[in-house]
C-alpha cells in the first residue's frame, strides 16, 4: 500500500491505564476509550451516562509527554466520545488510580464521603476525576504556594471543575463543599455540613482532621517506561476499518486523494471525536485520519496582525492563547477582544469536551451540518478569516464567506483559523466588544436559543452631544438557521448615525425583520426577541453616554435611567461566569438516646462509590459466551407489525438473533412487568398499542453491535382499517377510552360543595391547568444479566427497586415456578421509581433471551431507548372553580381532573389519592372532585418521586396564587388565611393527623419566616422592583403536607462465627442511604447486650444484596418509607438475637467480670444458639399512615431580555422527627428540591405527533446542574421531639422536600408580575398583568413570553413618546 510506505509500518498502540501498560496490535479504530475500558481492563468506575459528553460519569484524565519540552500535559476528556485509537503514547488515569480500597484512598474520595457528597454514586468517580484534573493543572499554574493541605486551586475554578457532571441525587452543594475545602482561597466556614468538622471545636482542630492534600505526594500521571516509547506515524488495521497518523500535509493529502477515496470508501478526519456525541453514527467508517499530528493544523501563531490557530488545535488551547498575558504586541481593544471572545467559549460545552474537541472541527461542523455553533458566531462578529486547502489548492477566506459554502468535499480540509487585530478607524474612535448567549445552563453544557456577538467603533459626535456609531458587526447565530449570520442591513442602517432612542428603535425593527427562524424551529418568535434584547444590551448604554466613559467602566449609561428608575448595572456582561454558590446554612440537631442511631454517620460505601470501586449491575464482569440485547420499539402508536427487516449491508458482524412475543416459551405468558393491577405485555403481538412500545429484542456479541443492529432495524406497518390513536386526555373522554378507579383507592370528598359555594362573596369559574411530564434521568440506565442455571433456573441481576416483581414477572413470562428464578439486587444506580416497574422488561427480556438460547443474555441501554420507553411521571390537566370571601378565606373548591395513564394501568390507580391528600394541605372549606383515569396510546406513566403528590400540591398553590391576583392581596397572605387548624386538619386527613403535638406546621413556618428574614427581604425586593427596568425579583414561601404509608418489610440479622454480622432487608439502597441507617439500627439493637467491644459494632455490619430466594417478600422500595420500615425489621431480629444470647452472657459473667463480644459469639457457637433471627415488620393501625410536614421559602431574580430566572436563595425548614441519620435526611432533603426545580424550571420530556418521546439524552434534556440551583441553599432539620408511633420517633424524607420546589415556580411567578406591571404603566399590556397562567417547566422562552417578547420595543416607544 503507498500510504502505507509513506506513513512507516504498522505499528502497536502502547498506552498506560492507572500505571499498567496496554500494546494493542489489532483494534477497531471506531470503538471509544470508555468501551475498552469496561470491557477489556478491570477499571469499571468510567461510567456510561449518556454516551453524548453531556454527563461527565465517564471522565478520565489523559496525560501525554511533550519530549521537546520535557512536560506532561494533562487534561481530562470524556471517555464515551475519545477513541482508543487516539490515546496511543498517553497515560489514562480513572478514579481507581487515585486511590482505592487496597492502597488506600485519595483525599478527593474521602472528601467526598466526609462531605455527604455522594448518594447513589454512580456520577461520583466521573465527578472525582474532574475535580482532580482541576487540580493537577492548578498546581502547573505560577502562582503562590499555597497553605499545607490545600491546593492552588481557587474557589471559582473548583466550583467550575464539575460545572459539566451531571448528579440527580445530592442537588450537587455537598459536592461543590467538598471540591472547594481543596481551594487555597476558601473560608473553611463557608463549607457546608460535613463529618470533619466537630460542633463547638477550634477551627485548626476541625481543619486538621480534613483528608491531608499533600501534592508533593500526588500521583504521578505519566509512568517512566511510557516516556521510552518511541514517537512514530501510525496505522492500525483491524477487519473492516483503519486509523491513520500522518504527520505532514504532505502525508494528508495522499491519503485523500488515493483511489480509495473516490471508490466509496468512507473516511472520517477526527482530531477529538467530539462530534458523535452529537451526529450518531450508525455505520463505522473505513479510513480514521488522526490530523493531531500535523504541525500546520496543531500550532498556534501571533503575529501584529492576530492570532492564527491550526484547526486541530483544540478549543481550551485556543482560549488559553487568547487569554495568554500580552506584552505590547496587541492594542488594547485587541486584548478586549480576545478575552471576550475566551470567556465565551468557556461556555461551549464543558471542560472534558472543549480540552478535546478542536476549533476547526466545531467550524466544520457549523458550515456542513448546521450545527448550532458559538463560536462561529463570535468568530464571525471579530471578522476572522480561515485557510483551507483542496489538494494543492490552498485559500484563504473570510469566515462569513466559508460559512456560506456548500459542505467541504472529502479532499478538502480546514487547516486554520486567524482572529484578526481589531484597529479604531476613526483617531477618536473606541473599540467596543460584547458576546451573548441565552441558554438554558448559565455555564454552558446546553445549546443556545441564540448567541449573539456585536463589534462596534463609537465616538463621540462632533456637532452634538451624544455618540456617533462609525462601523459595526453584527453577528446571530444558533438560532433556527442553517449557520451563523451578519445582520447586514442593521448594520447599514446603523453606519455613521447619532446614537438616538429613535434610531436604537429603528434598529430593533429591522433586526427583527433580519433574524428569522426557519419553519418547524421551536420558539421563533422568543428567538428574534432575544435578538432584539441584546443588541439593546449593546448599544442602549450608548445612547446619550459618553464611550470614553463606559469603556472606562463609568459610564452613564443614562438610556437606562430616568427619574422613576435607575438600572443598577451590576452585572451588563451575560459572557462573564455568574458566581456560583455563596455560603449556605445547615442546620441539624443531633439525638443521643438511641446511638449510633442519629449520629451523622457517612453513607455506607460512600468511598468505594467515589473510588469507581462499587460494583452495579454492568460492572459485574460478562460471563464466557455472553450475548447483549437492544429493543426494537415502535414508532406508531396504534398499528400492525408485518415485519422487521435490516439494512444488511451494515449490519454488523456479530448479530445472532432476534426474539420476540413468538419466543415466548409454552406455558409461558406475555408478560414483561406486573403490579397488583395487573400485567403489562413484554412485546407488542400483531398490532402496536403505542410509540416507543418494544416489538423485539436483537441480540449480538458486544453491546455497541446490538445498538447498531436495533437502530437499523426497519418495522413494516400497516395502518389500514384502523382506528386512529388516542393520544390526548381530552381524545380519551371524549372516546370513553378510561380505566376504573378501585372504589377503595378513591379518596372521599370533604364538606358540603353548594353549600360553600353559596357561602362565597367570589368565584372563579372554569380556571385550566396543565401539566405535563418528567423523566427520571437515573444516572445508571436500565440493565440486567440474566445467567441460565441448572434444572430450568435463571439468575438474574437487575438494577431494580422491587426484585421481587420481576422475579414474578420472568417466572410467568417463563412459564416456570418462581423457586425457579433468582433476582438479586445489589445497589441500583439511581432510581426516583423509574426502577420499579420500568426496570421488570428489561431483565424479563434479558431472562427470555437467555432461556431459549442458553448462553448468558445482557442488556445495558443507551439513553435514547431508556427515554422512549421510560414513561416518567403522569401528565394531567385540571379544571377547577374555586368560591372564596373578599378577606381571602376559601370556602369551597371544585377540581375535574384527568390524568393521562397511557396505555396500561401500572400503578396509575393510587394517583387520585395521592393527588387529593397533597391537595389538602389547605383548609378549602368543601373540598369535591372528579377524577378520571385516561387510557392513551402512550406508553404506561408510572411512579416517580412523590407521584401525584407534586402535582397536588402545585395545584394547591396555583389556585391560592389565583385567588390571591383577583383579590388583589398578597399569596402569602391567602396562603395564611388558609392554612389548617388541628381540628380541620383532622376533617381533612382522619387518623393521619396523629396527636396535636405532631402538628408542627404552624411553627415550621412562623419560624422560617424569621431564620429567613422573609419579611423585610420582601420589602428589600419591592425596592429592588422599582429601581430596576430589567431584572425583577418575586419571593414565596409555601409549605406541604405528605401522608406516608409504612408498609410490611421483611429483615434478616445473622451473626457469624468470628462476631462480624451480616444483614439483610426488603429494602433496596437506592442512594437514599437505607444501608447506612440499618447499619445504625443493627449496632443500636445489639448494644443492648452490653459486652466489652460492642462499642465498634458499626464496623462489624454489612448489609449484602438482595436475594428474592433468601428474603421474601420484599416488596417495592419507593414511598419514602422503605429506610424506617426496613429498620425496625431489623431492630426486631436483633431484639429476638439479644433475647438468645442474654441467657448465656449472664452465665458466662458469673465465671468472669467481664466478657468481649467475640468470646460470647464463640460461645455460642458452641453450643449451638440459633445467631440467624428473621422479622417480618408490620405497621400497626395507628402507625401506618403519618404526615410529613416542611415549609421553603425562594427568592428569584428574572432578566426580562432573556427570560432566566436565577434562584438567589432557597431556606428549607423540614421536620424530620428524631431523624435516624441526620447527614442522610439532608442529602434527601437537598436532592429531592432540586429534582422539583428541573420538574418546575427546566425539564421538557415531549413527543412527537404520533406520541413518540423526541427528547433524546442529555441535548435535548436539561436536569439542573451546579448553575441553576439556589446559589444560597440553607436546610434546617426540624427535630420535633419524642414520637411512640415512629420508627424510633423519625420520619421520612424521601420525597416530600420535592412539593416545596414549587416555591421556585411561585417566586418566578411574582417576579413576572412585577415586569407585567411595569409593561401596564408603559401603557403596553393587554389584559391583566396580575392573572396569568406560567406554564410548567416555567423555561426561558415561556417566562420572556410573559414579560413581554417586545419588551424592549415598548421601552423605546414609551421612551420616544415622553421625549
Amino acid at each position: 500500500m503507498e500510504q502505507e510506505s509513506q506513513m512507516g509500518k504498522q505499528v502497536c498502540l502502547v498506552f498506560a491505564v492507572n500505571g499498567q501498560r496496554f500494546q494493542l496490535s489489532n483494534v477497531d479504530p471506531s470503538m471509544t476509550l470508555l468501551e475498552f475500558l469496561r470491557t477489556q481492563t478491570p477499571f469499571k468506575s468510567v461510567k456510561l451516562g449518556c454516551g453524548e459528553g453531556g454527563c461527565g460519569a465517564c471522565t478520565v484524565l489523559v496525560s501525554k509527554y511533550d519530549p521537546l519540552l520535557d512536560q506532561v500535559e494533562d487534561f481530562t476528556a470524556s471517555s464515551c466520545l475519545t477513541l482508543v485509537c487516539s490515546i496511543n503514547q498517553c497515560s489514562i488515569t480513572t478514579s481507581e488510580g487515585l486511590g482505592n480500597s487496597k492502597v488506600g484512598f485519595h483525599p478527593i474520595h474521602k472528601r467526598f464521603s466526609g462531605f455527604h457528597a455522594s448518594q447513589c454514586g454512580f456520577c461520583t468517580p466521573g465527578m472525582c476525576m474532574s475535580l482532580f484534573g482541576a487540580l493537577v493543572n492548578a498546581e502547573k499554574a505560577a502562582r503562590p504556594e499555597p497553605s499545607s493541605g490545600y491546593s492552588k486551586l481557587t474557589v471559582i475554578e473548583a466550583e467550575k471543575a464539575i460545572a459539566g457532571n451531571l448528579c440527580r441525587c445530592t442537588g450537587y452543594r455537598p459536592i461543590a463543599d467538598a471540591c472547594k475545602s481543596f481551594a487555597a482561597d476558601v473560608d473553611m466556614e463557608d463549607l457546608g455540613f460535613n463529618s470533619f468538622w466537630k460542633k463547638g471545636e477550634r477551627q485548626e482542630i476541625n481543619l486538621s482532621r480534613l483528608p491531608l492534600y499533600n501534592h508533593d505526594q500526588e500521583i504521578c500521571t505519566f509512568p517512566a517506561f511510557l516516556k521510552r516509547q518511541v514517537k512514530a506515524s501510525m496505522l492500525m488495521d483491524s477487519e473492516r476499518c483503519s486509523w491513520y497518523q500522518p504527520s505532514s500535509l504532505e502525508e494528508l493529502q495522499s491519503l485523500l486523494k488515493c483511489p480509495d477515496a473516490n471508490n466509496g470508501v468512507r473516511m472520517k478526519l477526527v482530531v477529538g471525536n467530539t462530534g458523535m456525541g452529537y451526529y450518531k453514527e450508525l455505520e463505522p467508517y473505513d479510513r480514521y485520519i488522526d490530523l493531531r499530528y500535523i504541525p500546520e493544523l496543531s500550532t498556534i501563531r501571533r503575529d501584529q496582525n492576530g492570532i492564527e490557530t491550526g484547526a486541530a488545535v483544540t478549543i481550551s488551547k485556543v482560549i488559553e492563547a487568547l487569554r495568554e498575558e500580552i506584552k505590547d504586541e496587541f492594542i488594547s481593544a485587541s486584548k478586549l477582544v480576545f478575552e471576550k471572545i475566551a470567556d465565551h467559549m468557556d461556555k461551549v460545552a464543558s471542560k472534558f469536551i472543549r480540552n478535546t474537541g478542536s476549533i476547526g472541527g466545531n467550524l466544520v461542523m457549523a458550515q456542513g451540518k448546521h450545527f448550532p455553533s458559538d463560536i462561529a458566531t463570535v468568530l464571525l462578529a471579530a471578522g476572522s478569516f480561515v485557510h483551507t486547502i483542496t489538494g494543492t489548492m490552498h485559500e484563504k477566506l473570510t469566515l462569513e464567506e466559508f460559512l456560506k459554502r456548500p459542505p467541504l468535499d472529502s479532499k478538502s480540509v480546514l487547516l486554520s483559523v486567524r482572529i484578526p487585530n481589531c484597529e479604531s478607524i476613526e483617531e477618536d474612535g473606541k473599540l467596543l466588544f460584547e458576546t451573548y448567549r441565552a441558554a438554558p445552563r448559565p455555564l454552558g453544557n446546553a445549546l443556545p436559543h441564540l448567541n449573539a456577538a456585536f463589534l462596534a467603533e463609537v465616538s463621540c459626535s462632533k456637532s452634538s452631544s451624544g455618540n456617533v456609531l462609525n462601523s459595526c458587526q453584527l453577528a446571530f447565530g444558533a438560532f433556527g438557521t442553517k449557520h451563523a449570520i451578519r445582520a447586514k442591513k442593521v448594520e447599514e442602517f446603523l453606519t455613521g448615525k447619532l446614537l438616538t432612542t429613535a434610531v436604537l428603535y429603528g434598529a430593533t425593527k429591522l433586526l427583527k425583520a433580519t433574524v428569522l427562524p426557519e419553519d418547524g424551529t421551536p420558539n421563533p418568535a422568543y428567538r428574534s426577541s432575544l435578538a432584539v434584547g441584546f443588541l439593546f444590551d449593546f448599544l442602549g448604554q450608548l445612547v446619550d453616554s459618553n464611550p470614553n466613559g463606559w469603556l472606562n467602566g463609568n459610564g452613564g449609561l443614562s438610556m437606562f435611567e430616568d427619574a422613576k428608575s435607575k438600572e443598577k448595572h451590576d452585572n451588563l456582561d451575560h459572557v462573564k461566569f455568574p458566581t456560583l454558590l455563596s455560603s449556605s446554612k445547615q442546620v441539624i440537631q443531633l439525638n443521643k438516646d438511641y446511638l449510633p442511631i442519629g449520629e451523622p454517620i457517612t453513607k455506607s460505601g460512600s468511598a468505594l462509590q467515589a473510588s469507581g470501586e462499587a460494583v452495579y449491575v454492568d460492572d459485574i464482569p460478562s460471563p464466557g459466551n455472553c450475548l447483549y440485547g437492544a429493543f426494537i420499539y415502535s414508532t406508531k402508536p396504534f398499528a400492525r407489525v408485518k415485519g422487521i427487516k435490516f439494512n444488511s449491508k451494515s449490519l454488523p458482524v456479530g448479530v445472532t438473533s432476534l426474539i420476540s412475543f413468538k419466543d415466548i416459551p409454552k406455558g409461558g405468558q406475555n408478560i414483561g412487568s406486573i403490579f397488583v393491577f395487573g400485567p403489562e405485555p413484554l412485546f407488542a403481538e400483531e398490532l402496536t398499542q403505542y410509540a416507543g412500545e418494544p416489538i423485539a429484542f436483537v441480540l449480538a456479541d458486544t453491546q455497541k453491535h446490538a445498538d447498531i443492529a436495533a437502530k437499523l432495524a426497519v418495522v413494516d406497518y400497516d395502518l389500514e382499517n384502523l382506528e386512529p390513536p388516542i393520544l390526548t386526555v381530552e381524545e380519551a373522554l371524549e372516546r370513553s377510552s378510561l380505566f376504573e378507579i378501585p372504589p377503595m383507592l378513591y379518596p372521599k370528598q370533604v364538606g358540603d360543595l353548594s353549600k360553600g359555594m353559596a357561602e362565597a362573596d367570589h368565584k372563579i369559574l372554569s380556571a385550566e391547568i396543565k401539566l405535563g411530564s418528567q423523566y427520571y434521568f437515573y444516572m445508571e440506565n436500565q440493565t440486567a444479566l440474566a445467567l441460565p442455571d441448572e434444572d430450568n433456573c435463571m439468575v438474574v441481576y437487575s438494577s431494580s427497586q422491587c426484585p421481587e416483581n420481576a422475579q414474578v414477572a420472568i417466572a410467568k413470562c417463563l412459564g416456570v415456578p418462581e423457586h425457579n428464578v433468582r433476582v438479586l439486587t445489589r445497589r441500583v444506580g439511581g432510581g426516583f421509581g423509574g426502577k420499579a416497574m420500568k426496570a421488570m422488561p428489561v431483565a424479563t427480556a434479558c431472562a427470555l433471551a437467555a432461556h431459549k438460547l442458553q448462553r448468558p443474555v445482557r442488556i445495558y441501554m443507551n439513553r435514547k431507548t431508556d427515554m422512549v420507553i421510560a414513561g416518567g411521571r403522569h401528565p394531567m390537566k385540571i379544571t377547577y372553580s374555586v368560591g372564596f370571601k373578599s378577606n381571602g378565606k376559601i370556602t369551597a373548591l371544585h377540581l375535574d381532573i384527568l390524568i393521562n395513564a397511557g396505555i396500561t394501568l401500572d400503578c396509575s390507580p393510587l394517583m387520585p389519592k395521592a393527588i387529593v391528600g397533597a391537595l389538602k394541605k389547605y383548609d378549602w372549606g368543601a373540598l369535591s372532585f372528579d377524577i378520571k383515569l385516561c387510557k392513551t396510546n402512550l406508553s404506561s406513566k408510572s411512579a416517580m418521586r412523590g407521584p401525584g403528590d407534586l402535582q397536588g400540591s402545585y395545584i394547591a398553590e396555583a389556585v391560592i396564587e389565583q385567588v390571591a391576583s383577583f383579590l388583589p392581596m398578597e399569596a402569602d397572605t391567602v396562603r395564611a388565611i388558609n392554612f389548617h387548624t388541628y381540628d380541620s386538619l383532622q376533617l381533612f386527613y382522619g387518623v393521619a393527623a396523629g396527636d396535636p403535638l405532631e402538628y408542627t406546621l404552624t411553627s415550621i413556618w412562623d419560624k422560617l419566616a424569621t431564620s429567613s428574614s422573609f419579611d423585610q427581604r420582601t420589602e428589600m425586593i419591592q425596592e429592588f422592583n422599582r429601581n430596576n427596568v430589567w431584572k425583577k425579583r418575586g419571593i414565596s414561601r409555601m409549605h406541604c403536607v405528605y401522608d406516608v404509608t409504612l408498609r410490611p418489610t421483611p429483615g434478616k440479622v445473622s451473626i457469624l462465627s468470628d462476631g462480624s454480622i451480616v444483614v439483610e432487608v426488603g429494602g433496596i439502597e437506592i442512594g437514599q442511604g437505607l444501608w447506612t441507617k440499618v447499619k445504625q439500627m443493627v449496632a443500636f439493637g445489639l448494644s443492648a447486650i452490653k459486652c466489652d467491644g460492642a462499642e465498634d459494632f458499626l464496623d462489624k455490619v454489612r448489609v449484602v444484596q438482595a436475594d428474592t430466594l433468601s428474603l421474601i417478600q420484599g416488596g417495592i422500595t419507593g414511598g419514602s418509607t422503605t429506610s424506617e420500615s426496613s429498620c425496625e425489621a431489623v431492630r426486631l431480629s436483633c431484639e429476638a438475637l439479644v433475647e438468645r444470647l442474654i441467657p448465656l452472657k449472664e452465665r458466662l459473667l458469673m465465671q468472669t467480670d467481664s466478657i468481649r463480644w467475640e468470646k460470647l459469639i464463640q460461645q455460642a457457637y458452641l453450643e449451638a444458639v440459633n445467631l440467624s433471627a428473621n422479622s417480618f415488620f408490620i405497621p400497626d393501625s395507628a402507625s401506618t399512615n403519618y404526615l410529613n410536614y416542611g415549609a421553603a421559602v425562594t427568592e428569584v431574580e428574572v432578566d426580562l431580555l432573556t427570560g432566566q430566572t436565577t434562584i438567589l436563595r432557597s431556606d428549607i425548614l423540614y421536620d424530620c422527627g428524631q431523624s435516624l441519620n441526620p447527614a442522610v435526611d439532608l442529602g434527601q432533603i437537598e436532592g429531592a428540591f432540586v429534582q422539583g426545580i428541573g420538574f418546575f424550571m427546566l425539564e421538557e420530556y415531549t413527543t412527537n405527533s404520533d406520541g413518540l418521546v423526541d427528547t433524546e439524552g442529555t441535548w435535548t434534556y436539561k436536569i439542573p446542574t451546579i448553575d441553576t440551583i439556589p446559589k444560597q441553599f440553607n436546610v434546617e432539620i426540624l427535630n420535633s421531639g419524642h414520637n411512640p408511633k415512629r420508627v424510633l420517633s423519625s420520619k421520612a424524607s424521601g420525597e416530600p422536600p420535592l412539593l416545596l420546589a414549587a416555591s421556585v415556580h411561585c417566586a418566578t411567578k411574582a417576579a413576572i408580575r412585577e415586569a407585567r406591571k411595569q409593561l401596564h404603566s408603559w401603557g403596553c399590556l393587554e389584559g391583566s398583568h396580575s392573572t396569568f397562567q406560567l406554564g410548567v417547566p416555567a423555561t426561558m422562552p415561556i417566562v420572556k413570553e410573559l414579560c413581554g417578547l417586545d419588551i424592549v420595543e415598548s421601552y423605546l416607544q414609551c421612551k420616544i413618546g415622553s421625549n
